[in-house]
């Protein structure tokens, strides 16, 4: 046990809750000291950014406390750029992190950009920068401060391998508290010293020590001994149960004996624990794409940035059902740009007929409307069925009563990411167009969802920086926007 000194964040049986009957976390304590690299784990939906959003002070606890040293600085990465920022330049970008802006910025915003693996004008507009680029300089933005305590949510969404590999070194190099949420396996292995662990069931939290995969099994473990116990108890009740109703029946004695029985049974019963339930992988999933005979998508030429001025390079490709392309390209070269223009059908030189149904990923989830619920996102891109449909289709993700029923803007990023499948699933779109999809989706579902697009008999466009899922859907063919701009240069 780490001397009070030592502790740098500490939660003192902290509740939240959205209302009374929607608590994410119940009487939640753990501490986390100075220096250590914790990661933060737990179920889709469990409280793992609401968490965040407490140490931050974003959020208040319910009830409970949460200590934080006066003289402690918290950097965090959010997920999306606000839009006050867009018509600054890079430089004043990273200057409002600063109280006192130092002579040295030029060097430090260098120094942040680095640990991304990315080179960038200062002078450059942060509004003409791509979301891939937006995202990387959000993590920048993050560190260059230097804080004391880092908070990183899904840090890796959009690095390739190389910016993953600068920021693993940068991490493990990093000498104050560090706190990330990511659902990368191999990433997190890599550093993290420790898991705190949300129950979305229990709404309770448990801390380990150990590396991520060391963890893994002894929740596992702990998982298996709960149920064992359990079963033997159930048995035990049952017996018990069955010996009450035989002599509950018999006069005198018996009589007496069925009810010390009963109280017996009583007890067992509250003594059974509540299970605490491991991530949960989502059912298999068919995403159907009715039959269209004639080409879905033909391309004569697609837009793409050189040094951030937009241009045009030939192209040809032609997409029937079943044909799948990837699009690969360094960051900034216009890869969801593209994507968003096709889906639109707004891209020159690509043609969408007007009667192809687009089911379009995109991975801020802006296509979704974040006031309206889970529920009705569903129904109005349902083909055929009806709420019991949802209902059954909602279970398969993950999505149940409470969740359905939720705004979008309630749900957690893997929630929403969980949701737009589910919407493919009722739309049966002929043509999907996917940008970054593995994002914010818990490892453990990706091989349904690889195996449900490979099975896809529609047209597929994906962007996506994993290069091992990628390999999982059976792509076709390649679109290299990077060799178009060297080819042209």
């Amino acid at each position: 046990m780490s001397d009070a000194k030592d502790v740098v964040l500490r939660f003192d049986e902290v509740t939240f809750g959205f209302s009374e009957t929607k608590l994410l976390l119940n009487e939640a304590s753990f501490s986390i000291r100075d220096t250590s690299k914790i990661t933060l784990m737990g179920q889709n939906g469990a409280g793992k950014s609401t968490i965040f959003k407490m140490i931050t002070g974003e959020l208040k606890p319910v009830k409970g406390q949460i200590h934080i040293g006066s003289d402690v600085s918290i950097g965090i990465a959010k997920q999306v750029m606000d839009r006050s920022y867009l018509e600054m330049t890079v430089s004043e970008y990273f200057e409002t992190a600063f109280d006192e802006v130092p002579r040295t910025l030029p060097k430090l915003i260098d120094e942040a950009l680095d640990v991304v693996n990315y080179k960038l004008s200062h002078d450059m507009k942060v509004g003409a920068l791509s979301g891939g680029q937006q995202a990387r300089l959000l993590l920048a933005y993050s560190i260059i401060t230097k804080p004391d305590i880092l908070l990183l949510d899904e840090p890796t969404n959009n690095l390739d391998d190389e910016g993953i590999g600068h920021l693993m070194t940068f991490l493990m190099m990093y000498e104050k508290t560090v706190i990330v949420i990511s659902h990368d396996a191999e990433f997190l292995s890599t550093f993290t010293d420790g898991v705190i662990y949300l129950d979305v069931m229990t709404r309770e939290v448990d801390q380990y020590v150990g590396d991520y995969y060391d963890v893994v099994e002894k929740i596992k473990a702990r998982i298996e001994a709960e149920q064992r116990k359990n079963a033997q108890l159930q048995k035990s009740i049952q017996d018990r149960k069955d010996k009450v109703n035989f002599f509950a029946h018999k006069g005198g004695k018996m009589r007496k004996l069925a009810s010390k029985l009963k109280d017996e049974v009583e007890r067992a019963e509250g003594s059974i624990v509540r299970v605490k339930e491991d991530d949960k992988t989502i059912g298999s999933f068919t995403i159907e794409a009715p039959g269209y005979p004639k080409p879905l998508v033909t391309v004569t030429s697609v837009g793409i940035w050189i040094n951030h001025e937009p241009q045009s390079r030939k192209a040809t490709i032609e997409m029937r059902s079943g044909a799948k392309l990837h699009v690969r390209g360094p960051n900034g070269i216009g890869k969801t740009t593209l994507l968003e223009r096709l889906a639109k059908r707004e891209e020159e030189g690509a043609v969408i007929p007007a009667d192809v149904e687009v089911g379009y990923y995109r991975q801020d989830f802006s296509g979704l409307d974040f006031e309206q619920t889970a529920f009705d996102s569903l129904y109005e891109v349902m083909v055929a069925g009806n709420n019991e449909t949802i209902y059954s289709i909602g279970a398969r993700f993950l999505l149940k009563g409470d969740v359905l029923n939720s705004k979008i803007g309630d749900l957690s990023e893997g929630q929403k990411a969980l949701l737009s499948f589910a919407r493919f699933v009722l739309q049966k779109p002929n043509l999907l167009i996917l940008d970054e999809p593995t994002n914010h989706v818990n490892f453990r579902h990706l091989p349904v969802i690889a195996e449900a697009l490979k099975q896809y008999e529609g047209a597929m466009i994906v962007v996506s920086h994993d290069d091992e899922f990628v390999r999982q859907l059976g792509m076709t063919e390649e679109l290299d926007l990077g060799r178009l701009r060297d080819r042209a240069e």
